[in-house]
C-alpha cells in the first residue's frame, strides 16, 4: 500500500473571490435606513423624520429590492443591517 500523502495546494494561485455587488443606495434611503434600523418601530422613524408610515415602508422597500437587484437578499432586518455594514452605509456607531 503507497503511503498517501496530503493534499497539494492549489497549482496556481487560487482566484480571489469576485468582489461583493454593492447597491447604489441614495442619501435619504440611507437615511431612512439608519433611523429605521435604530429604531424599535416604524412609527419612531415617522416622528423622528416627519415621513408618513407609508413613506418609510417604501424606503425601506426600495432600498430591499436595490439588494435584491444586486444578488443579495435582505429579507429581515437583520440581514439588512448585516448588509448595510459590509458595504460601508452604516457603521456601528450610527446606531
Amino acid at each position: 500500500m503507497r503511503p498517501t500523502s496530503p493534499p497539494s495546494p492549489c497549482p496556481a494561485p487560487c482566484p480571489a473571490p469576485h468582489p461583493t455587488p454593492r447597491p447604489d443606495l441614495s442619501e435619504r434611503e440611507v437615511e431612512v435606513l439608519i433611523a429605521w434600523l435604530a429604531c424599535d418601530s416604524k412609527r419612531e422613524v415617522t416622528e423622528r423624520l416627519f415621513l408618513a408610515d407609508s413613506t418609510v415602508s417604501t424606503y425601506i422597500q426600495r432600498v430591499r429590492s436595490k439588494y435584491d437587484a444586486v444578488g443579495r437578499p435582505a429579507r429581515t432586518k437583520v440581514r439588512l443591517l448585516v448588509r448595510a455594514v459590509e458595504d460601508g452605509y452604516i457603521g456601528l456607531d450610527d446606531l
